[in-house]
């Protein structure tokens, strides 16, 4: 009985081990298949390398379990339909540097599990809507350094879960309005070495999502108002090298939520403090080689959350008092490669929370305004680049950091402006004279002159009442209501002093601001001088006798011109006798009516007919 049982359980024991056994075997012995020649191929990471090969097609036979396919530098020129559906496992696709120049609908079908697709410096030059059929997965796409005129409707919307796209360094002219439709997933956007001219607004408004945006060497030449609408979660923006954009519009930059602003390497003469002032959540600002001379004082302080902000070689003169006031948290500051002579610490909100400073390469005069960096050098981080005295001739050539603090007492110091001249001047003159004031100061820095006027305002360049580049107040055209006390205001550093001057303008008589004298048939205001009851005026008789002879051949020419007019026309209707009359009617004199003993005096006039 034992043995009825036993023998059979022990033969289906060892035939179990012999299949295993056997199928062990197979498996140890069994050879992964070939690698296409001339590929390479990595059985560890599951990588064919295919690059460099002169290839002219894709080669067939892949090993299906690749997951990295790299056919970079050869001679590929097109990707036919379905040319990759047996390699379902691949991630990363590497078509760079091939002469590529036509893809067909479905050519990446069956690549479901594809993230990176690499197709750069190729020669594109449209890419036909359904190309990218299949890649539900694709998160990187790089289509940059191609020839691609236009960006057609629709041609992305298979790309559910696309993050990047790279399309710079292209010949785009055009992005058509749903180009980007279906991209739902997309946070960063290439749009570098274009030739667009303005910025495809209609085409962005499908991207709700976007994140990163670059326009770098474009043809940009300016941002119109709500150019970026619908891209409320853009952090960051970065637009450089295009040399002819040297406008923003007040509300180009309206809707969005920034954190990083870069315009950089543009033509724009001025800070863009009102496109800028809504963007309250900014923490970084790069306005860099742009021809902006002056930094003005508290248009900035909106910015409540700026910590760096660069703006290097932009040939920058002046950075006013209050420059950055309201910006407690910046901590990085940026300008070199200027033309700064200092950079006064009352630009600043505060200058606790500065920790970079970079102020080198620029024409620094060691004085007082100076003398906060000095005192705070041991805390700044100079980037490597210590300010250097450079028209400081005493100081001349010396870095920031090899001033000892018991040298400082008698350095960086500066002299309390002195006008020169405190004479008193008083002037009267008459209406319509110009008048001008002096007013020279001295000092170390050199003073800055301000003149106010009688009301305490201050006074421009421009306008009737100008001051000039030397300091001195000119008045045009003096009238009675510019009388009064103007002050003279020099500054500096140091301190400042100030000058009175006075102004008394006299009216002109009536009569002398009315020359002409005529007869009472011109209606006069009232209170005019009189001559026996009668209003008169001064005339010139020359200048009344020429008037008349202008007006009588202006009058004469008309009238010939329009009777030979009619001659030549009525010369054209055939025989015709032509009577020309000349008739002359003397003056009348006539009673008046309704009895009335007036009389008037009908003018004589001179009449011609042609018949």
């Amino acid at each position: 009985m034992f043995d009825h049982i036993f023998l059979p359980f022990c033969r289906q024991l060892c035939w179990g081990a012999l299949c295993l056994w056997a199928a062990w075997v197979a498996c140890a012995t069994q050879t992964p298949p070939p690698c296409p020649q001339p590929c390479r191929c990595n059985a560890v990471k599951l990588e064919v390398d295919c690059s460099d090969r002169q290839l002219t097609t894709v080669p067939g036979n892949l090993p299906q379990d690749s997951r990295l396919l790299n056919l970079t530098h050869n001679k590929i020129k097109t990707l036919v339909h379905q040319q990759f559906k047996t390699l379902t496992q691949l991630w990363d696709l590497d078509l760079s540097d091939n002469i590529v120049v036509t893809i067909e609908v479905d050519a990446f079908l069956g690549l479901q599990n594809l993230l990176t697709l690499r197709l750069a410096r190729n020669h594109l030059k449209i890419i036909p809507v359904g190309a990218f059929v299949g890649l539900a997965k694709l998160q990187l796409l790089d289509i940059s350094d191609n020839e691609i005129l236009v960006l057609l409707d629709f041609t992305f919307r298979d790309l559910a879960a696309l993050q990047r796209i790279k399309v710079g360094e292209n010949d785009l002219l055009f992005i058509s309005h749903h180009a980007f439709t279906g991209l739902t997933s997309l946070q960063e956007l290439h749009l570098d070495r274009s030739n667009l001219t303005a910025v495809p607004t209609e085409a962005l408004k499908q991207l709700s999502g976007l994140t990163s945006l670059h326009f770098r060497r474009c043809g940009l030449t300016t941002l119109p108002n709500n150019s970026f609408r619908h891209l409320g979660r853009l952090k960051e923006l970065v637009i450089s090298h295009c040399p002819w954009l040297d406008t923003l519009a007040g509300n180009s930059l309206f809707g969005l939520n920034l954190t990083s602003l870069t315009i950089s390497n543009c033509n724009l003469s001025a800070v863009p403090y009102i496109p800028l002032h809504h963007l309250v959540y900014l923490t970084y600002l790069d306005l860099s080689f742009n021809p902006i001379t002056s930094i003005h004082g508290n248009l900035l302080r909106d910015l409540l959350r700026l910590q760096e902000f660069h703006l290097v070689g932009a040939g920058l003169l002046h950075i006013e008092l209050g420059a950055f006031q309201g910006l407690a948290h910046l901590k990085s500051l940026n300008v070199s490669k200027n033309l700064l002579t200092t950079l006064e610490e009352g630009a600043f909100h505060s200058v606790d929370s500065l920790e970079i400073l970079r102020i080198d390469n620029n024409l620094l005069a060691c004085d007082c305004r100076l003398l906060w960096v000095v005192h705070r050098r041991r805390y700044l981080n100079f980037g490597g680049h210590p300010p250097i005295c450079t028209t400081s001739v005493q100081f001349q050539g010396w870095n920031f950091l090899e001033f000892s603090d018991a040298e400082l007492p008698g350095l960086f110091t500066c002299r309390k402006p002195h006008i020169l001249n405190h004479e008193l001047q008083d002037v009267q003159v008459d209406q319509g004279q110009t008048v001008l004031f002096y007013c020279n100061a001295d000092g170390e820095p050199v003073p800055f002159i301000v003149w106010l006027n009688p009301q305490l305002r201050p006074l421009s360049s421009i306008g009737r009442i100008r001051v000039l580049a030397n300091g001195s107040l000119e008045v045009r055209y003096a009238q009675p209501q510019d009388s009064g006390a103007y002050l003279c205001v020099a500054s500096n550093a140091a301190g400042n002093d100030s000058l009175t001057v006075s102004l008394h303008v006299h009216s002109l008589p009536l009569s002398s601001r009315n020359p002409f004298r005529l007869e009472s048939w011109i209606a006069l205001p009232s209170g005019s001088p009189t001559i026996n009851g009668t209003q008169q005026f001064s005339f010139d008789v020359k200048t009344l006798l020429i008037a008349v002879t202008i007006g009588f051949f202006s009058f004469f020419s008309s009238v010939t011109i329009c009777f030979i007019f009619m001659f030549l026309w009525s010369k054209g209707k055939g025989q015709i006798k032509h009577t020309a009359t000349i008739a002359y009617v003397p003056r009348s004199a006539m009673a008046s009516s309704n009895g009335g003993t007036g009389n008037y005096m009908e003018s004589g006039r001179l009449t011609m007919k042609l018949i």
